[in-house]
């Protein structure tokens, strides 16, 4: 089993501030591995540190010289007049048909490879890095929150794409389910070190909390010997006939002490208070032929829906078709194009978002923030208990806003909205930056909500324990999906499995093949082969050519006029394969 890369005692700090120390482990060949860790652990460092983009102020990491390390950025890197296709072959220095094949398993198709990459929204970024890091054909990938703003139907191709890698990983995220289902062990980092759990996040999980309780009841029964001899010390001490006893019983304590053990406070959120709002069994919504969108650019038509008074209402769809838009619209952040909504009246509505977070004063403290938002009947008592159930305690109270870091600001901003008593919640994303405790704790809190709740979010986990209502974005249109959001993912995993499912909807391709003969089917599956065939010729044939090219490097001062033909013979080959390759691949995606 090959070592990849091993780190032995690895330490960080940033202005004097221990970020992480004695961090230690090793990964082979072929394992795939979830970092986690709470906001602030150094996960994020520690995979600048591994690429190279910084510098470990201690110990030493080890990385085979077989290893290729692959880091998904959280940055852009392409240029501001690149296509999408262009930045691809650039970053991977790989073949136009290798490049197109690869982003095809990601339905990167050729029209949003012929655009700006800086046109393009999130979560096609975020695919096109995906694509861009696959490319350099690494052995070790560094993943850092892969699942941020990606849509449901990506983060499905990305878990399908990586159970069948059969090389490294390391992923740091917040995602549960993600995790889970892509990664077979676990790693938590922490300031003082690491610890290295072969089996999956929940099962590690499980044995984080069984470890804990063992932990408390061992401490427990060390606190029931203290107290019975401390009783014994007590009434005995200054007996002359009990004091030799008393003394021993002294020592005896002292030494309880040292076998006391230190558990340290990482268990995060754990529970949400949420103030209680006048129920209401009234429609408070109605949305009536309406489109969204901006200036002359339509985003979705012809919206119809009846909101009833406690519903949570999830708004689902692939990144780009208006969820975001549509929370904008009924927030009245932007005006509908055409149609109407109102809501029922004396609602207190208030929206969580990035556009609300970026709207906080920099300025203004934590604590200062958390009263403003309060309402007057709301005693100091709960806002501090709501600060502290969002981790916000003492000297945290007293950072400026400004200085807060995205998971922090987002926690804060939702503490200050729900001690404001809405009615009526907005959230785009509201997941995003929150660690598993507190998704975990939040979804248990909005579930008891007894106000409603309109929500985007490609949480799962979150998804599936708040929603009782789906409005699905697709094809420029909304539907209202009459099932559960366990059912509708279901639904979803299938389609993409099959490979229906297109960028914005179900596949010309798969409409067609519906369509077709059984004869002209079989005669799509033939095309199909002769692509696989020619794809693994090209291969063969690029590395013949390498090596003629690494000959004319390394004798450049005669002349092999065989060879030299040789060359312009291949070359020629190649051009003629790749342009066959092109054809086919054209006529399978538009069905001819």
């Amino acid at each position: 089993m090959t070592i990849l890369l091993q780190l032995q005692k690895l330490a960080k700090e940033y202005s004097g501030e221990k970020i992480f120390s004695n961090l230690s482990f090793s990964v082979t060949n072929k394992q795939k591995i979830g970092i986690v860790g709470r906001n602030g652990a150094g996960k994020s460092t520690l995979f600048r540190i591994l690429s190279g983009e910084e510098v470990a102020d201690g110990g030493e990491i080890i990385i085979n010289e077989k290893t290729k390390i692959a880091y998904l950025k959280q940055y852009n890197d392409w240029q501001a007049v690149e296509t999408a296709l262009e930045y691809l072959i650039r970053i991977s220095d790989q073949e136009d048909w290798r490049v197109r094949q690869l982003a095809s398993k990601f339905e990167l198709r050729e029209e949003r490879l012929q655009l700006l990459a800086n046109s393009l929204s999130g979560g096609w970024r975020m695919r096109l890095k995906i694509c861009a890091m696959l490319l350099q054909d690494p052995n070790l990938l560094l993943l850092d929150e892969p699942t941020n703003y990606l849509d449901l139907n990506t983060i499905l191709l990305l878990e399908n794409y990586l159970r069948s890698y059969n090389k490294s990983f390391l992923i740091i995220s917040h995602d549960r389910n993600f995790l889970q289902k892509t990664c077979h062990e676990t790693i938590e980092i922490s300031k003082t070190g690491c610890y290295h759990y072969t089996g999956s996040i929940d099962a590690y999980l499980d044995f984080k909390a069984q470890k804990l309780a063992t932990l408390i009841k061992a401490n427990e029964s060390l606190e029931r010997q203290q107290e019975h001899w401390q009783e014994f010390i007590d009434r005995f001490r200054y007996k002359a006939s009990k004091a030799k006893q008393a003394q021993a019983m002294i020592r005896k304590i002292s030494k309880l002490e040292e076998k006391r053990i230190k558990i340290e406070d990482d268990t995060g959120i754990q529970r949400i208070n949420v103030a209680a709002v006048q129920p209401r069994n009234n429609f408070i919504l109605k949305i009536r032929n309406m489109t969204i969108g901006y200036q002359e650019k339509k985003v979705v038509e012809n919206i119809q829906l009846d909101l009833k008074a406690g519903e949570k209402l999830a708004i689902l769809g692939l990144n780009g078709l208006g969820k975001s838009t549509l929370i904008k619209t009924l927030n009245k952040d932007i005006n509908p194009l055409s149609g109407s909504f109102t809501w029922s009246t004396n609602l207190k509505i208030v929206c969580h978002s990035q556009e609300e977070m970026e709207k906080m004063d920099a300025h203004e403290q934590a604590g200062s923030y958390l009263r403003r938002m309060a309402t007057s009947d709301i005693k100091t008592e709960t806002v501090l208990k709501m600060a502290g159930d969002f981790l916000f305690i003492d000297e945290e109270l007293k950072k400026n806003i400004g200085i807060l870091s995205g998971g922090e600001k987002s926690r804060l901003l939702l503490a200050g909205l729900l001690l404001s008593k809405p009615d009526v919640l907005l959230l785009d994303e509201v997941t995003c930056h929150l660690d598993f405790e507190t998704r975990d704790a939040l979804a248990i809190a909005l579930k008891k909500y007894q106000g409603s709740i309109i929500f985007a979010s490609h949480d799962r986990g979150f998804c599936e324990a708040i929603t009782n209502s789906i409005l699905e974005l697709e094809n420029g249109g909304a539907k209202i999906i009459y099932e559960d959001y366990s059912d509708y993912l279901k639904r979803l995993e299938k389609r993409i499995l099959q490979g229906q499912l297109d960028n914005h909807a179900v596949s010309d391709k798969s409409k067609k093949l519906k369509e077709k003969s059984r004869q002209d089917y079989y005669g799509y599956r033939a095309k199909q082969k002769k692509i696989q065939s020619l794809e693994k010729e090209l291969e063969k044939m690029h590395v013949y050519k390498k090596n003629l090219l690494n000959y004319f490097l390394e004798n450049y001062q005669k002349y092999n006029k065989e060879k030299n033909e040789e060359l312009e013979m291949i070359t020629r080959r190649i051009a003629d394969k790749e342009e066959y390759w092109l054809m086919l691949q054209t006529e399978l995606e538009t069905g001819k």
